[in-house]
């Protein structure tokens, strides 16, 4: 069997395990991905996922970084962000998220760990940009549009939000957060 697909193969059953939750055996997939083929930064992503979900963020992140090394993607970007954010590094992970945006603007890792970020930061006015370009791409999706109008109205553009909260509510009438978002501008 050639290395390329030994490779495939691991890491599609890490995959596999780590789908199913099963840590141990996508661990040993993962591992065995890396090394039949240490050119691809996915079996790295993997095990840095494994590593967060146990609670592990320093392993996680010599994961990620591994992963970066090969690759700098925004999968990486975005987990490296995600620890720092956890380690108390707001401004790596910021710029991070920042750099994930840029390859993949639909990470939604990154973008609402950037809203978060930036809500805690008072940073919500380089924000907008990364939400509004997101929406260029996906106009329909309602829980970044939701975030878009949070952001304004915490930067006191109330008129911008209140347009932003209608064009949810012209699609989906029902939606309670932003209707409720809609009442407390209005009152």
């Amino acid at each position: 069997m050639s290395a390329h697909l030994d490779y495939e193969i691991n890491k599609e059953l890490g995959e596999c395990y780590l789908f199913m939750g099963e840590l141990d055996k996508a661990e040993e997939y993962y591992q065995k991905a890396a090394k039949s083929n240490g050119i691809h930064p996915d079996p790295y992503l993997g095990l840095a996922t494994i590593a967060v979900q146990r609670g592990a963020l320093e392993e996680a992140m010599t994961q990620y970084q591994k992963a970066h090394t090969i690759e700098a993607t925004d999968k990486s970007h975005a987990g490296i962000g995600l620890i720092l954010m956890e380690s108390g590094d707001p401004g790596g992970a910021f710029e991070h998220f920042v750099e994930a945006l840029v390859i993949n603007p639909e990470n939604m890792v990154a973008l609402f760990s950037m809203v978060r970020l930036g809500h805690e930061t008072d940073r919500l006015g380089e924000i907008v940009p990364h939400l509004e370009n997101y929406l260029s791409i996906d106009p329909g999706k309602h829980e970044v549009r939701y975030a878009l109008a949070g952001c304004l109205v915490c930067m006191d553009l109330k008129a911008e939000a209140v347009a932003q909260l209608e064009r949810i509510l012209e699609a989906d009438p029902a939606n309670d957060a932003a209707q409720e978002l809609l009442a407390q501008i209005r009152e």
